[in-house]
């Protein structure tokens, strides 16, 4: 059997035809195709995309037939064992390495983001329990946090993370909170900083070791990803010392079912460079005698749904910003976008928000949804 047929064969498993009808059936251009895909694993069937060796009119439907009949594990992930390795040896997040993500990923134009992620550019899942948009849905989001944190007009908090404002904007205006906001990346801050202006706000350039002073409370939206696993503990160590003996802490982040030590090769190498997601052993480890877990809140479905909205609007707003890129870009962009919120349809992966306490909330803390 050749690679073609193999592949073929693979996919039928799957209710996938190529070059079938149905819109997750993908039309193939290129004859090696399969053979690279077999060969090279993850990194070549998204670089083979990029390179418009293949097309899917459907992308998400065609990786959630694939990631929920778990064919996937046919293919053999080339790279993988050289990244756990490396990241058993090397600590990727470091002090120094951790501006790499920022340089690679949040720096690559803040237009971009402004088209794709809404009106308060909100980079991290929605909360769509009664939303019909995608800024409902992050507005939401933004206040089911400040609510779990029970968030009071002059409380000081601190955002690690911070991405472009969006949190500490909306808990100023609607909370009349003070935030501090910590990020890695230079434009981030900038752009932070034009759309906080004339609040109590401050946004910063700086790595979450380097913090050091006392909040009432702290939340941490979509960074987790990016600590590593040999850094949580520390990271965990540092909140506690930052955090007031009353405060909550509120951990928004992706998880993955299953503990793992890097990233899919394809996202570390085109999208977040030494990024993982965490596992609940990993989280729970990483807690132990620190801190009491209040409430652990999973609502990953709803990152499908803003993963397809972030590519709406990418999409509608290419003719804009496409200038700024090339073809290539545009697939790889595409194959993100879609590729991930396959993982969550699939429920391969996690959204979760957990809150944390010091020494517990007497009398017990009440779960907010």
């Amino acid at each position: 059997m050749n690679y073609a047929q193999k592949g073929a064969e693979l996919l039928g498993r799957a209710g996938i035809t190529v070059g079938g009808k149905d819109p997750w059936d993908p039309q193939v251009h290129h004859p090696d195709t399969f053979k690279r895909a077999f060969k090279g694993g993850t990194i070549s069937i998204g670089e083979s995309y990029m390179d418009g060796w293949w097309d899917v009119e459907d992308l998400a439907a065609f990786f959630y037939k694939i990631f929920r009949s778990n064919i996937h594990n046919k293919f053999v992930n080339v790279g993988v064992a050289w990244h756990v390795a490396r990241a058993r040896i090397f600590n990727l997040q470091s002090v120094r390495r951790s501006r790499q993500v920022g340089e690679k990923h949040y720096d690559i134009g803040n237009e971009l983001y402004r088209k794709m992620l809404g009106s308060r550019m909100v980079y991290t899942c929605g909360y769509w329990k009664h939303a019909h948009t995608l800024d409902e849905a992050q507005e939401a989001k933004l206040d089911l946090v400040c609510r779990k944190i029970g968030l009071r007009k002059g409380d000081r908090v601190l955002d690690i993370g911070g991405g472009w404002g969006s949190f500490a904007k909306y808990a100023a205006e609607r909370y009349g909170a003070n935030v501090v906001a910590i990020t890695i990346s230079e434009e981030q801050a900038k752009l932070g900083r034009e759309l906080t202006s004339g609040l109590p706000v401050e946004i910063r350039v700086q790595d979450y070791r380097n913090v050091d002073e006392k909040f009432d409370h702290i939340v941490s939206l979509g960074m987790f990803e990016h600590v590593g696993y040999r850094n949580y503990r520390t990271f965990m160590k540092k909140v506690r010392s930052l955090l007031k003996d009353e405060g909550l802490f509120l951990l928004h982040t992706i998880g993955g079912n299953k503990t793992a030590f890097t990233a899919d090769p394809w996202i570390n190498k085109y999208i977040f460079p030494n990024g993982m997601l965490p596992s609940i052993a990993q989280i729970g480890k990483s807690v132990e005698g620190l801190f009491v877990m209040e409430d652990w809140h999973n609502f990953g479905a709803d990152y499908d749904r803003t993963l397809m909205s972030w590519h709406k609007n990418f999409t509608a707003s290419w003719n804009d910003i496409g200038g700024n890129y090339d073809e290539r870009f545009r697939r790889m962009w595409e194959f993100y976008l879609l590729s991930s919120a396959a993982t969550f349809r699939s429920r391969k992966n996690q959204l979760w928000q957990i809150v944390l306490s010091k020494d517990g909330v007497d009398a017990g803390y009440e779960s907010i949804r």
